[in-house]
């Protein structure tokens, strides 16, 4: 199903999210096209394919993206298939008190030291609560993007 992804992003400042989290799921990413704001993404989220085609954003915060259920050894065939570096990392869930989710990326490999919280929200003005441990926000800063981490990861930086 297409939706529009509406989401904020943040550097952590500290892994005292790691104390909140509900459930943690490991992440193995790659990108099979990305072309003007537009991107094809491989996932495998701990054994669970999924494939997604994300459009570009046109304010920083909302994007088209459609994603769908894949067979695990179809997804690690795509992997294999992916331009530039496979993200590795852990994901951890964290209820917000308004009943919104913040998911913190922990990096590996290239993008190791590098950690990062999303919300998703109904609407880019929507107010939420900030913990302790949310950083300097990142939306709209391409270089934080995924696919962007794949051909430059953190490290290089």
């Amino acid at each position: 199903m297409i939706h529009t992804e509406t989401e904020r992003k943040f550097l952590v400042l500290s892994s005292a999210f790691k104390a909140q989290a509900t459930e943690t799921h490991r992440i193995k990413q790659g990108y099979i096209a990305r072309d003007n704001g537009n991107s094809v993404r491989v996932r495998i989220k701990d054994n669970i394919g999924i494939l997604t085609i994300k459009g570009p954003s046109a304010d920083d915060i909302s994007r088209t993206e459609w994603e769908i259920e894949i067979p695990l050894q179809d997804a690690e065939a795509l992997l294999r298939l992916c331009h530039g570096g496979i993200i590795d990392k852990t994901r951890y869930i964290i209820p917000e008190p308004s009943g919104r989710i913040f998911e913190v990326d922990e990096f590996y490999g290239d993008n190791e030291g590098l950690v990062m919280a999303e919300i998703e929200l109904e609407n880019a003005s929507d107010a939420f609560e900030k913990p302790s441990w949310l950083g300097q926000e990142v939306t709209g800063d391409r270089h934080y993007y995924n696919s962007y981490l794949s051909m430059h990861p953190f490290k290089t930086w």
